[in-house]
């Protein structure tokens, strides 16, 4: 009972004497387009420039990928060889360095390729 009185004061409220509040025009900023087209969706003038920098921004992390990927290939290389002709009980810091810039390197490439533009 009490929830029917409410709807009636809030209908009387919104509505008034009979008169109903018309719709308003909602002011958007001059990027957007207003139109009454079929689903429009608003494109604004910066959208090209916007997928240019985007494109030459992921082509420069695949060349970065590439580039890292080529020297630890390298770094692997050179470790596995001086590996197979060490003592099996003795590693230079030379090697532990290795080891570290191929970790680095490795976590680089992937943080690159989890990226996207």
């Amino acid at each position: 009972m009490l929830r029917n009185g409410a709807l009636a004061l809030t209908l009387f409220a919104l509505f008034g004497s009979g008169r109903i509040f018309l719709a308003q025009q909602i002011h958007l900023p001059p990027a957007v387009s207003q139109s009454q087209g079929m689903g429009g969706v608003p494109v604004s003038p910066g959208d090209d420039v916007q997928k240019q920098q985007a494109r030459a921004a992921n082509q420069q992390r695949q060349l970065e990928i590439k580039r890292d990927t080529e020297k630890m290939f390298e770094l692997t290389t050179e470790l596995r060889d001086y590996l197979e002709k060490s003592d099996q009980g003795t590693v230079s810091l030379d090697v532990i360095k290795k080891a570290e810039q191929i970790e680095k390197l490795a976590h680089n490439v992937k943080s690159k390729m989890k990226q996207s533009f």
